[in-house]
């Protein structure tokens, strides 16, 4: 399945952790964030050199996604004892960052790769739960700019 600019996005309930990886793990849904713009970065993997520098990224950058309303949510199919290190070793995330082994979410976006590996992709869902932003990465070896998703958010904010 694939999910397309204008489709709904598919609900999801997945254990994370907030992103300090000091709290207790808790399951995050989507439709927690109902009336919000949601930004969902999926990432191939904890510690891999490209996926901690777009978290990283994003968390420098989190006032921008905050300053319009959009809450990011990180998803990959590690473990939370997993996303615990990775969070603790990078100083923290500034958004949760979500667990899905089974591959579950992954496979309701689309995103997954040859021999079921994640790609690296990021949807942007508005407050009625629209895809609105989508972009699914080939290579993976780059991920979009906090500006590129900046100007969908905004884009989103000045139709609603």
């Amino acid at each position: 399945m694939t999910v397309a600019i204008g489709q709904p996005a598919p609900p999801f309930s997945l254990l994370g952790v907030d992103g300090s990886g000091t709290e207790p793990p808790r399951t995050y849904s989507l439709s927690d964030h109902a009336g919000e713009i949601v930004v969902l970065v999926f990432y191939p993997a904890d510690g891999s050199p490209v996926c901690t520098v777009q978290l990283s990224t994003y968390t420098d950058d989190i006032g921008r996604f905050d300053g319009l309303g959009a809450r990011v949510l990180a998803i990959s199919p590690q473990s939370v004892g997993d996303h615990e290190r990775f969070a603790k070793d990078n100083g923290g995330f500034a958004f949760p960052l979500l667990a899905d082994p089974d591959r579950v979410a992954g496979e309701a976006y689309g995103i997954i790769g040859p021999m079921g590996f994640y790609r690296r992709a990021v949807f942007v869902v508005d407050g009625a739960g629209i895809v609105r932003y989508a972009h699914r990465s080939t290579a993976g070896l780059t991920f979009r700019p906090t500006d590129e998703l900046v100007a969908a958010i905004t884009a989103i904010a000045a139709n609603a």
